[in-house]
């Protein structure tokens, strides 16, 4: 049984288990904390949120304790960090996952092991989406800005999410511009089979640059994540490479084939993204046809997700039904 937190807040804790915001970038998370409160909402900036130094906020014992307090504080409804960053997984070993309490924590890249680790834990939904800094705009674009309804979807219901008409190329984040992203090239969703899918399941996932380093440890024992709150049913995977060549990723869905990770498996969808170096001529279109053959699943790609906005927000536990077609894309959660 996936637990799925409350539909109603007021406030957003803002604190880093990754990395935090270094003095000289101030100035965009006072402009995302301003945002968001015009839009109604209370903030509490933890410490960490402010400091950085050694590729971290914090000590990892620190950035622990500061994330356990916001989830224990029943005046914090929601956790959105900053942004993602290097060395999350340090924090994994202080945290004390039997007294989280059902709690919305949003964000990804390296905030994916955070969000990854408390779900399979605990059972807990968390969604990856969004991070507070690129929510610092006067407006959201159509498919970032739904992150909002996704959250205050209650449980036993309903949410849909399309595919995005157009993607960013390019990177500024510290942008002064109101509109964050600068969306200027179509978004095409594609299928390895070049027909349209539609595949459904409990979706699990995230930068798979950060999960893959939980296999074969306590924090990443998906067996026991399906044994014990969803037995019998299957799993869409949902994946996204910030930084790795296409032998690297290759490298890292193998080693979490030999976990077992993508037994009872539906389907897996990758976001699009700036890496996917070629290696000797072994392009990322060719890997997925070969993962496709190998795990005889259906695979779609280039779908709205992780580095290269803009993003659908998926519920890591939540039901799915994944459909892909003429090159546009509808998620469907819900929260069972």
């Amino acid at each position: 049984m996936i637990r799925y937190p409350a539909t109603t807040f007021k406030t957003i804790g803002i604190t880093a288990p990754s990395s935090g915001v270094g003095t000289e970038q101030h100035s965009v998370l006072e402009q995302a904390i301003a945002r968001q409160e015009q839009n109604g909402f209370n903030i509490v900036a933890g410490e960490t949120a402010w400091t950085q130094e050694f590729a971290k906020s914090a000590p990892a014992k620190k950035r622990a304790d500061e994330f356990m307090e916001m989830m224990n504080n029943p005046e914090i409804d929601v956790i959105i960090p900053p942004w993602g960053g290097e060395l999350l997984i340090e924090t994994l070993e202080y945290m004390d996952f039997t007294k989280m309490q059902p709690k919305w924590v949003l964000g990804y890249s390296d905030l994916s092991v955070l969000l990854f680790a408390i779900t399979l834990k605990t059972g807990i939904a968390t969604a990856h989406g969004t991070n507070i800094v690129d929510l610092r705009g006067e407006k959201s674009d159509e498919t970032t800005g739904r992150w909002l309804s996704v959250l205050k979807t209650a449980a036993g219901e309903t949410v849909a999410q399309q595919s995005s008409s157009l993607y960013q190329k390019e990177w500024n984040h510290l942008d002064p511009s109101p509109v964050v992203f600068h969306l200027t090239e179509p978004t095409s969703w594609k299928t390895v089979s070049g027909s349209a899918e539609t595949f459904s399941g409990r979706l699990l996932g995230g930068c798979i640059d950060v999960i893959r380093n939980l296999t074969g440890t306590p924090f990443g024992d998906v067996q026991a994540f399906r044994d014990q709150h969803i037995p019998g049913e299957q799993v869409i995977w949902y994946l996204e490479n910030c930084e790795m060549s296409v032998a690297d990723l290759k490298r890292s869905l193998t080693g979490m084939k030999y976990a077992g990770w993508f037994e009872n498996c539906s389907g897996i969808v990758f976001g699009r993204s700036a890496a996917n170096n070629p290696v000797e001529g072994y392009t990322v279109e060719r890997m997925y046809q070969d993962l496709a053959e190998d795990l005889n699943l259906p695979i779609a790609y280039d779908i709205d997700l992780g580095h290269v906005p803009p993003q659908i927000t998926f519920v890591n536990g939540a039901y799915a039904e994944i459909q892909v077609a003429d090159g546009k894309g509808t998620v469907i959660q819900e929260f069972k």
